[in-house]
């Protein structure tokens, strides 16, 4: 089991807030450093304000050297699909091959009206994500001439500039739709990733993507799967208040639908996601001054896990 940093620095973060959590990251052994793709905080007035996802991971790209960088998710709403494929690639190339391409239809309406980005609706959004799957995929793929003629977007005799340095930067996909969701993940993902969800959600939503690679005449050992929990680990009941309390969480809520609880309890739920299949595990960490939350994690679960 991988064990991968996951952020939400629209909840209140800054640049230098991101970078002290991915280089420690890369100095503990995390397999990578991923941050949300969100202009507005839930709950929170999020000051000092968002940050764009793929502008931080450039400034990241920059300021490591090892670990792995991506989003979950970014959302199809946000970009057009040439110049996210422009942009993925050219922080590709800053990291030296290090990036993946977390992407979704995008859902939280109160960040597209507060900032004028346009939210159709459910089936609009999916229709313009499938587009941007096969857009984004086919310019880093095209030796020249990708051509795309779709409802929502019109790609004409490209020359897919610039290249990642990966020959195809991973791409995730992730959610709970039964239909088009394993659909499109068995079409496009490298990996499929389920946020927030308990053990019997996991076993169930992974049976369907694995029947959606057979029907698309994919072996389905060749997708990566993973799940995404919030972390809110102690070494002891009173850290773990602490913890818990920081980020206005429940401890007892925590440990039943998060990874929170004492090292031994975190590696033991830890092994049951492993046993239905997840791979990697993406640890929500929503107190990024706490590094020594992380230390705690790297010494005391990751060798028990890896």
């Amino acid at each position: 089991m991988e064990l991968r940093v996951f952020t939400e620095p629209q909840q209140g973060a800054t640049y230098d807030d991101l970078v002290a959590v991915a280089q420690e990251a890369e100095r503990l052994g995390f397999g990578a450093f991923f941050r949300s793709d969100h202009y507005l905080g839930m709950g929170t007035e999020g000051l000092p304000g968002p940050s764009d996802a793929w502008i931080t991971l450039a400034g990241i790209a920059r300021e490591t050297s090892t670990i792995r960088l991506g989003t979950m998710m970014t959302s199809a709403t946000f970009r057009l699909p040439g110049p996210l494929a422009i942009s993925v690639a050219n922080v590709d190339q800053m990291s030296g091959g290090r990036v993946e391409l977390g992407i979704g239809a995008g859902w939280f309406e109160a960040e597209h009206t507060k900032y004028g980005i346009p939210f159709p609706g459910t089936g609009e959004r999916f229709d313009r994500f499938e587009e941007q799957l096969a857009i984004i995929t086919g310019l880093w793929a095209t030796d020249g001439g990708f051509t795309h003629d779709g409802a929502h977007y019109q790609v004409a005799d490209s020359p897919g500039l610039p290249k990642p340095v990966q020959p195809k930067p991973p791409v995730l996909i992730g959610g709970l739709g039964k239909k088009r969701t394993p659909e499109l993940a068995a079409r496009y993902a490298d990996e499929f990733n389920l946020p927030f969800v308990d053990e019997e959600t996991t076993k169930a939503q992974f049976a369907r993507v694995r029947e959606a690679c057979e029907q698309e005449g994919r072996d389905p050992q060749t997708m990566r799967w993973s799940n995404a929990l919030v972390l809110c680990v102690g070494a002891d009941e009173a850290e773990i208040d602490r913890r818990a309390a920081a980020i206005g969480r429940e401890k007892a809520e925590l440990r039943e639908n998060g990874l929170a609880g004492t090292p031994e309890e975190v590696v033991d739920k830890i092994g049951r996601y492993a046993a239905l299949g997840a791979e990697r595990i993406y640890l929500q960490v929503l107190d990024l001054a706490d590094l020594d939350h992380l230390r705690l994690v790297a010494r005391e679960v990751m060798p028990h896990v890896a």
